[in-house]
């Protein structure tokens, strides 16, 4: 435990200097894609090795939109895995800090990205506010819980992106409320071309820590899916609202 919080509070000085350093500046320069890729498969290991990630194209889920799907995301279980959960709150807050130096308040989508969102926040010695996919219909009737002053900077935390609708109705309530969103980080994205295109008509930058892509290549490469479950794979992800398995 000792070593831990040594190691936790060593990257919070780091960021921190960091941040101090960026001056307030944005960022404009691209991703490194060497570093992107290595990351992006590095969170693939990981989630795949705790099954916060599952592919059964033979057995698939059913979501609640109705599709049938080889893939079932649920990020949440890595917050039961210290090594996993303090990974992913480092690169996102990282990410945070290169990409947005400028920001002043992180927010978590509800209810998956609250614990995520919380903990990037925690670690930048940020505040931290998260949205409700809807206010509640009771006591203050809030939208977005938290302190959340009009003009403020935020980044938005983000655990899983499926076609966007949720992650960017939370964006238009920031927006709504008179802050600025800066740009959304997510732990994994499914890379649907619809949602692609609805983050480009809303001007809301997309960052994530591991893609759809990865997941598979990562997968192939240690034997959890066949070369015949690639193909079905990627099939799924060209039509997936039609797609059924063969």
């Amino acid at each position: 435990m000792s070593c831990f919080f040594f190691l936790s509070e060593f990257v919070w000085l780091i960021l921190q200097t960091f941040r101090s350093n960026s001056g307030g500046a944005q960022n404009n320069h691209p991703k490194d894609l060497k570093n992107m890729e290595l990351l992006e498969k590095q969170v693939a290991q990981r989630l795949l090795k705790v099954r916060a990630i599952k592919l059964q194209p033979k057995n698939p889920f059913v979501w609640a939109s109705g599709w049938h799907s080889p893939i079932y995301c649920d990020n949440r279980k890595t917050l039961s895995y210290p090594s996993t959960r303090n990974f992913i709150r480092i690169e996102l807050a990282r990410l945070v800090m290169e990409l947005y130096p400028e920001v002043e308040v992180i927010a978590g989508v509800a209810t998956g990205a609250i614990a995520q969102g919380a903990l990037v926040a925690d670690l930048l010695g940020l505040p931290f506010v998260y949205v409700r996919p809807k206010p509640k219909d009771h006591g203050l009737e809030n939208r977005i819980e938290g302190d959340l002053r009009p003009k403020q900077k935020v980044v938005v935390i983000e655990d899983l992106v499926s076609t966007g609708g949720s992650s960017l109705k939370a964006v238009e309530a920031i927006r709504n409320d008179g802050s600025e969103v800066l740009g959304m980080l997510a732990v994994f994205s499914y890379g649907f071309p619809h949602a692609e295109e609805n983050f480009r008509n809303a001007k809301v930058e997309l960052t994530t820590l591991c893609n759809y892509d990865a997941v598979l290549n990562e997968a192939l490469a240690t034997n959890y899916i066949s070369e015949k479950d690639l193909e079905e794979l990627k099939k799924w992800r060209k039509s997936p609202e039609t797609w059924n398995p063969t």
